[in-house]
C-alpha cells in the first residue's frame, strides 16, 4: 500500500517541483540564481552537515551514507520561508513555500545502498526597481524581474568495501529555464524599452564521497568524511529580444530578436567550480552526535557572460557548519518525547559573490525535532532556521528570514523473501 501512495505522491507533486518559483531574493538576479539547500531536513537542522548517516534515513548530501541503509526509505521535504527585505530607506515582508525534494533509497545487498530522486538546484525569483536622472534632468526608471530555476535529477550508490569505510557516488543531471526582463521608462517619453533574455540550461556533475567511521572503546564512533562535487559543466542556449512599448496602454510597438550568433552568445558554457567538503564528528550511536564541516569552492572561476553584469564579481567561497543531535532514550516505552530526536546547528556561508564591492554572506541558526511516527521507524522531521544575508550598504538589500522545514521519512521492507510456515 505504501508503494502505491508513494507513486501517486510522485506523480502529483513532481509537476509542482518543476513549476515552482522557489525564491523571492533579489540576489537570485546573479549567477544561475539562488542555490537551494540540497540536504534532507534532518541534516539541514544540524547546520547542514552531511557526514552523518544511519540505517533508516536518506542522506541526500552524502552518497556514501547509502551503505548504511537497512530499510527502504521514502522521503519528501517542504519548506516555508518568511522574508524581511530591508534597504537603507524601505522595508518589505514577503514569503514563499516550496517542495524541496522527493527521494527513494533502499539496500541492494549487504552494505550496499541505492537511491534516486528529484530536487531543485537553483531558483530565480526577483522584482526590483531603480530610478535616476539623465543628463537632461529627466527621471529614468528601470524595472528588473526574473523567474525560473534549475532542477536536479539524481541517482546515488554507496557501499562499504571494508568495515567502517564507505564509498559513494552521485550522478546529477541539471536542467531548467531562467528568464530575465528589464523595462526602462524615461520621464516625458511616451515609449519605454524592454530587454528580455532567456537561458535554457542543462548539464551534468558528479559527487564522490568517502566516510570513515571507526568505533572507539566499543561505545563511541568517530566520523570523518570527504566529499568532492566535481565541476558542473552546464550548456546554456540563449535568446534575447529588444523592443519598445507604449507607456499608455502597455502594447508592444516593435520587438526584434537579437542575433546572438554574431557575439558568440547563442550557446554559452556555465562552469560551476568543484566544491570540496571535509568533516569531523564524534558521538554515541542512537544517543548523541556532534560534528563540524568545512567546504571550499573556487567561485572566482565562475562567469555568466550572457547576462553581462558589471556590478558583480566572484571570489572563492567557503562554508563553516556545526551541528548535532540528542535522543534521550530511543527504546523508551514510557515516554514519547524520550524517543524524539532533538537537533541543532549553525552555519556561516561566504558566498564568494561581491555586489557593488560588498560581500554577500549568510549566517543561519538551525534547530528541530525528529518525531517517531507509527511502526517501521518512520518519522516526521520538523525544523526551523533563523538567518540573515546581505547588507544595506552600497544601496543593497539585507535579507532576514525565518524558515520552517517539514520532512516525512517513511520506511518499508523491499526485496525480502517471505517465509511460509
Amino acid at each position: 500500500m505504501i508503494k502505491k501512495i508513494l507513486i501517486a505522491f510522485f506523480c502529483v507533486t513532481a509537476h509542482g517541483l518543476f513549476a515552482q518559483n522557489g525564491t523571492i531574493s533579489p540576489y537570485s538576479y546573479f549567477g544561475i540564481g539562488d542555490h537551494r539547500d540540497n540536504g534532507s531536513v534532518d541534516n539541514q537542522m544540524m547546520g547542514g552537515i552531511s557526514m552523518y548517516g544511519d540505517s533508516i534515513h536518506i542522506n541526500l548530501s552524502n552518497p556514501a551514507a547509502y551503505s548504511k541503509l537497512r530499510l527502504t526509505a521514502y522521503t519528501a521535504g517542504l519548506s516555508h520561508k518568511e522574508y524581511r527585505l530591508k534597504s537603507w530607506n524601505e522595508e518589505q515582508n514577503t514569503s514563499v513555500t516550496n517542495l524541496d525534494y522527493l527521494s527513494i533509497g533502499f539496500p541492494l545487498a549487504k552494505n550496499v545502498g541505492f537511491g534516486f530522486g528529484l530536487m531543485p538546484y537553483s531558483s530565480v525569483g526577483y522584482s526590483l526597481n531603480s530610478s535616476s536622472e539623465n543628463s537632461q534632468g529627466a527621471e529614468v526608471v528601470n524595472f528588473f524581474t526574473g523567474e525560473g530555476g534549475l532542477n536536479r535529477l539524481y541517482a546515488s550508490i554507496g557501499f562499504e568495501p571494508i568495515k567502517n569505510l564507505s564509498l559513494g557516488v552521485t550522478a546529477n543531471f541539471n536542467f531548467g529555464t531562467l528568464e530575465y526582463e528589464r523595462i526602462q521608462s524615461v520621464e516625458g517619453v511616451q515609449f519605454g524599452t524592454l530587454d528580455n533574455r532567456e537561458s535554457k540550461i542543462n548539464g551534468y556533475d558528479f559527487k564522490y564521497a568517502l566516510n570513515y567511521t571507526p568505533t572507539i572503546k566499543d561505545k563511541y564512533t568517530l566520523y570523518t568524511s570527504v566529499l568532492v562535487n566535481t565541476q558542473g559543466n552546464l550548456v546554456s542556449k540563449n535568446t534575447q529580444t529588444l523592443g519598445s512599448f507604449s507607456l499608455s496602454n502597455g502594447n508592444n510597438v516593435e520587438v526584434v530578436d537579437v542575433n546572438l550568433d554574431a557575439s558568440n552568445l547563442r550557446n554559452t558554457e556555465l562552469k560551476i567550480p568543484t566544491r570540496t567538503t571535509v568533516g569531523l564528528g564524534f558521538g554515541e550511536n542512537k544517543k548523541w552526535f556532534l560534528g563540524a564541516e568545512y567546504s571550499f569552492q573556487q567561485m572566482s572561476d565562475f562567469d555568466n557572460t550572457f547576462l553581462g553584469l558589471d556590478n558583480v564579481t566572484y571570489n572563492d567561497a567557503s562554508t563553516y557548519a556545526f551541528g548535532g543531535y540528542w535522543v534521550p532514550d530511543y527504546r523508551s516505552l514510557s515516554g514519547y518525547f524520550k524517543r524524539v530526536t532533538y537537533r541543532a546547528g549553525l552555519r556561516y556561508d561566504v558566498s564568494g559573490m561581491t555586489v557593488n564591492n560588498k560581500e554577500i554572506n549568510n549566517f543561519g541558526i538551525t534547530f528541530g525535532l525528529g518525531l517517531p511516527v507509527g511502526a517501521n521507524f518512520s518519522n516526521l522531521n520538523v525544523g526551523f532556521e533563523l538567518g540573515r544575508r546581505g547588507t544595506t550598504d552600497q544601496n543593497l538589500i539585507e535579507e532576514s528570514y525565518f524558515k520552517i522545514n517539514i520532512g516525512l521519512s517513511l520506511n518499508d521492507r523491499w526485496f525480502q523473501q517471505r517465509k511460509i510456515n
